[in-house]
């Protein structure tokens, strides 16, 4: 079978920022795609985005799965120790971080990388599934069972426990699953998830035009309060011959 991917992407700084610190990266040539989401209320978030998606825009790939996951860990881990000097030389030691999301693809087998509460989400037959898990308190008490699921979905927080940048080891969390053909994966911030229902995450995903898809998912953050800096990148296997 001979498949390709599409993609899509789309970044705004919403209504209530001035500035955009979230980036974005898509390289379906090489089958990896990324969200980085600065950390608001800190200083240069948007310099730790866009530290992430530039390292990651000329990581160079060998095709091979094992190797090339093991290349984009020790790219985020280096700018992981250039954040962190940054913060001490340029910034008073106050914390440079961000968020960040990949999927690297190859054939039939996605991984994922991420560090904090950006999202990886797979639509497959009509169902929306989560494939990331949000690092953040409530999280955590729910892995450690002191918490029970429908609190969780009560919850919400925007405090992270995981970023990078944000502690002297970066702890990404990697997670692996299969791939078909017709799969959409969508990768965002939380500007986008905070502001959209799943139901509404879901039944726009459904659409043909990736390009179109992406520019509607804004649309409709933008149409509410857009209380955060909001990006996405979608992408989706096809067979070229369908």
């Amino acid at each position: 079978m001979d498949l390709f991917w599409n993609s899509a992407a789309q970044s705004h700084p919403g209504k209530r920022r001035n500035c955009n610190e979230d980036a974005v990266l898509s390289r379906p040539d090489v089958g990896l795609w990324a969200v980085a989401d600065g950390m608001g209320g800190h200083q240069a978030g948007d310099i730790a985005s866009q530290a992430i998606a530039d390292a990651l825009r000329t990581v160079t790939l060998s095709g091979d799965l094992c190797l090339d996951v093991d290349k984009i860990e020790d790219t985020l881990i280096s700018v992981n120790d250039e954040l962190r000097l940054h913060a001490q030389t340029q910034c008073q030691g106050g914390t440079v971080g961000s968020t960040v999301v990949t999927l690297l693809a190859r054939d039939e087998i996605g991984v994922a990388l991420w560090a904090g509460d950006s999202r990886l989400y797979r639509l497959r037959r009509g169902r929306l599934e989560q494939i990331t898990r949000d690092h953040n308190p409530i999280s955590d008490l729910l892995d450690s069972g002191t918490v029970s699921e429908a609190q969780v979905l009560s919850a919400d927080t925007n405090i992270i426990t995981r970023a990078v940048g944000g502690q002297a080891d970066l702890n990404l969390d990697v997670v692996i699953f299969d791939v078909q053909p017709d799969d959409t994966f969508l990768l965002c911030s939380d500007g986008l998830y905070r502001e959209l229902e799943v139901t509404a995450l879901q039944q726009q995903l459904h659409g043909e035009i990736l390009d179109d898809v992406a520019d509607r998912l804004l649309e409709m953050c933008l149409e509410g309060p857009a209380r955060d800096n909001v990006s996405l990148v979608l992408a989706r296997q096809r067979d070229r011959y369908a």
